[in-house]
């Protein structure tokens, strides 16, 4: 069964506590996008249909929230990453993964 997804990029960046775009790395305009901050014990994901800003998200106890908001954006050639206290943690590791 084909999965759908014609292309796939994943890198990291670190993370600063505010937006991050991710651009060079990714080329396109993601359908899915998953963010891992492993430190931080907190996954989130986007799918397209989802609004911009917005996020399912994972953190430590298994809690799992909707944000609508500093969660993670589609560019044209990239993602945002928002300011959300979870996943974007000033000097964390945060491995993604994109999918068009």
């Amino acid at each position: 069964m084909a999965s759908g997804i014609s292309a796939l990029r994943y890198g990291a960046v670190i993370g600063t506590g505010a937006d991050i775009d991710v651009r060079g790395e990714v080329g396109f305009r993601p359908r899915w996008v998953r963010i891992l901050n492993i430190a931080g014990l907190a996954i989130g994901e986007w799918v397209d249909g989802m609004a911009d800003a917005e996020v399912l998200k994972t953190i430590t106890a298994g809690t799992i929230s909707n944000p609508t908001t500093l969660g993670i954006t589609p560019l044209a050639d990239g993602f945002r990453i928002g300011a959300d206290t979870d996943l974007n943690v000033d000097g964390e590791l945060i491995r993604w993964i994109v999918g068009e």
